[in-house]
């Protein structure tokens, strides 16, 4: 069933009949009346009576009238937010996990505040699995760190980390002359900041004898409170740790002190909702840089 015959059906409807139907859809009425039959075959039913020189609808007639109606209104809705550049509808939005913890819930209280006709959902994982549900479809935005898949994403550069090695205060200093710490405390395989602190104890020309994998920031930091050992995380992470004070934290050398975030969408695709948030970290990096 196309629009283009429930706009036929409706109009000899509402007009009374083929000939003025015809009039005002500007087709003959031979045109009308075939389209209306072919209608009436593919429905299997008869929507139209002849009362005198009157069509009547039929029972079938007023049920299809009911679902035209809001068909047609659905269509030219569809059309209309289209054509319209206001932010709305759902945005789901991915990033990774100290993304979401520390540096999305200012920009996205403001967004909210901003476009209140957009409703914001949040889902976690790595870089890995974000790039995967934005190229299924499954979200329309995600907050990564580099490298980006150029041919298949556009991408801005939303924050910038950088990363640090903390262990338990207690524990002896990692730097140059100071000893690996035997375990290493991360997220799962595909984590940027589980990559970055294995390339560091490759520099160091060691492996860690134990690997912990956990699933939250805070458990990992709890973990190096308590001297299990070492975990790679973003400085901005440290300062929302209630016993930051109780940790060593250790810089990485100039070349592996940086970690960009980048916000990335399909390429050429980005809606209006996405555009919106772009323009917003793209004002806050503006900002910052001041």
């Amino acid at each position: 069933m196309e629009l283009s015959d429930l706009r036929i059906f409706t109009a000899v409807v509402r007009e009374g009949g083929i000939t003025r139907a015809a009039e005002r859809l500007n087709r003959v009425q031979s045109n009308v009346t075939t389209r209306i039959r072919q209608l009436e075959e593919r429905l299997n039913t008869q929507l139209f009576r002849r009362q005198g020189k009157k069509l009547v609808l039929t029972a079938s007639g007023n049920t299809l009238l009911d679902y035209a109606d809001r068909l047609l209104a659905l269509a030219a809705e569809a059309e209309v937010a289209l054509q319209d550049e206001s932010p709305r509808g759902l945005l789901r939005l991915g990033a990774m996990e100290s993304t979401a913890a520390v540096r999305l819930p200012a920009p996205l209280a403001r967004y909210s505040q901003k476009y209140p006709e957009v409703v914001l959902e949040l889902r976690t994982g790595n870089p890995l699995q974000l790039s995967t549900a934005l190229l299924n479809g499954e979200i329309d935005a995600a907050l990564v760190a580099e490298p980006v898949a150029e041919a298949q994403f556009d991408s801005i550069v939303a924050f910038s980390e950088e990363p640090v090695i903390v262990t338990a205060k207690e524990h002896p200093p990692v730097d140059a002359d100071g000893p690996v710490p035997r375990t290493m405390i991360v997220f799962e395989h595909g984590c940027p900041h589980r990559r970055r602190l294995e390339e560091w104890y490759a520099l160091r020309g060691a492996l860690p004898q134990r690997t912990v994998e956990l699933r939250s920031y805070h458990a990992m930091l709890g973990c190096v409170l308590s001297g299990m050992g070492a975990a790679l995380v973003p400085r901005s992470v440290i300062s929302t740790f209630p016993e930051s004070k109780r940790l060593r934290v250790t810089t990485l050398p100039r070349g592996q002190n940086l970690l960009r975030t980048m916000m990335i969408w399909p390429k050429g695709a980005a809606s209006a909702k996405v555009r919106a948030l772009i323009d917003l970290l793209s004002e806050d990096g503006r900002l910052a840089e001041l």
